[in-house]
């Protein structure tokens, strides 16, 4: 006899669903999110387990590794992937582990991928770069927005990154603009100097690949984005 098992994962708990080859249900529980308990809860059906689905959701990290060290065959369920084996619910269930256990015994199951846990940080940690990156750009164009609202002159990105305290104190005669520009400089130089941190500690850990250094010739794309799209790809 063989077990599927199906894992409907929240941010503080857990369902395990379990069907056997028949499709009969076996086993069904909620449980905190500890991965101890989770091993002892699939404990006795260890030997006879085909395979784990977890649905790709925010906080899956933990429980796919915690289960692949426990020597379980793990599946991640690609869940924007799956709508179109809505009809596979069972009717007088709402538990989506079920659901995703019966995908998994059909052969059906869109997967996702697991991305190497030795590299999930360094992929992270680029996508930190990403969102300060996209912060600074909102303050940047705060400040162009400013100037242009209240002088009529543009100003490049380029020329707000490399402007002094003094040269920000002496744009406005306003006191509340001035401080307004001052928010926004200050906040930008913060985030210049994390943006170049994770940048140095990338650029020591990882080499780019052979593949993505024809990147390197598009306009535009510099060693740190070409190695963001390596890695984002899962290389």
């Amino acid at each position: 006899m063989g077990y599927f098992v199906g894992i409907d994962l929240h941010g503080d708990n857990n369902y395990i669903g379990i069907l056997d080859e028949e499709d009969r249900k076996v086993f069904k529980r909620r449980n905190r999110n500890d991965i101890n308990e989770i091993k002892r809860v699939l404990e006795p059906y260890k030997k006879e387990i085909k395979g784990i689905v977890v649905e790709s959701t925010f906080n899956w990290y933990w429980i796919v590794d915690g289960l692949m060290e426990a020597g379980y065959q793990v599946h991640l369920a690609n869940t924007s992937a799956m709508q179109q084996y809505e009809g596979l619910k069972y009717i007088d269930d709402t538990r989506d582990s079920f659901w995703l256990a019966k995908m998994l015994r059909l052969k059906i199951l869109p997967e996702g991928y697991i991305y190497p846990k030795e590299m999930r940080s360094v992929r992270d940690l680029l996508r930190k770069r990403m969102m300060l990156v996209q912060q600074r750009t909102a303050h940047i164009l705060s400040m162009q927005t400013m100037v242009n609202r209240n002088k009529g002159v543009p100003i490049s990105g380029d020329t707000i990154k490399k402007l002094s305290n003094e040269e920000v104190m002496g744009m406005f005669s306003d006191v509340h603009l001035t401080m307004s520009a001052q928010c926004d400089h200050e906040v930008i130089e913060v985030l210049n100097k994390q943006i170049y941190k994770i940048e140095k500690a990338v650029l020591k850990e990882v080499k780019l690949k052979k593949p993505y250094k024809k990147l390197l010739k598009v306009p535009g794309i510099g060693e740190i984005l070409a190695m963001t799209i390596m890695l984002e790809t899962g290389c």
